[in-house]
């Protein structure tokens, strides 16, 4: 199953899709996460049970506080289970954070 968040622009300025294989679901997040689209991000993630989440961030170009409260509720209410793929700018902010080295966000 495969579901998608587009809040406009072009190119799109946050979108947020789902993909389900079995009990995994990958969700692929592009553009800005922040205060207007961090809580879609979330829900998006929560919306299907699933025994493992990825969230892909491979997209994203910008990541402020509240994509990181979104993303350390997501781990939190998914302990052990989700793997979050950062882009080179996530993983920049997740370091400034203190949280990059958190089991939940995926090597370099």
């Amino acid at each position: 199953m495969v579901s998608c968040v587009d809040l406009g622009g072009e190119p799109p300025v946050f979108s947020a899709r789902t993909e389900s294989d079995g009990d995994h679901v990958r969700v692929v997040v592009s553009g800005e996460v922040d205060m207007a689209t961090a809580d879609t991000m979330l829900q998006t993630a929560l919306r299907e049970p699933a025994g493992r989440i990825t969230l892909d961030l491979l997209a994203v170009t910008f990541f402020d506080s509240a994509a990181i409260h979104a993303v350390v509720r997501l781990a939190q209410r998914c302990p052990g289970t989700l793997t979050v793929l950062p882009s080179r700018q996530v993983r920049r902010v997740l370091e400034i954070a203190g949280l990059a080295e958190q089991g939940w966000v995926s090597p370099a």
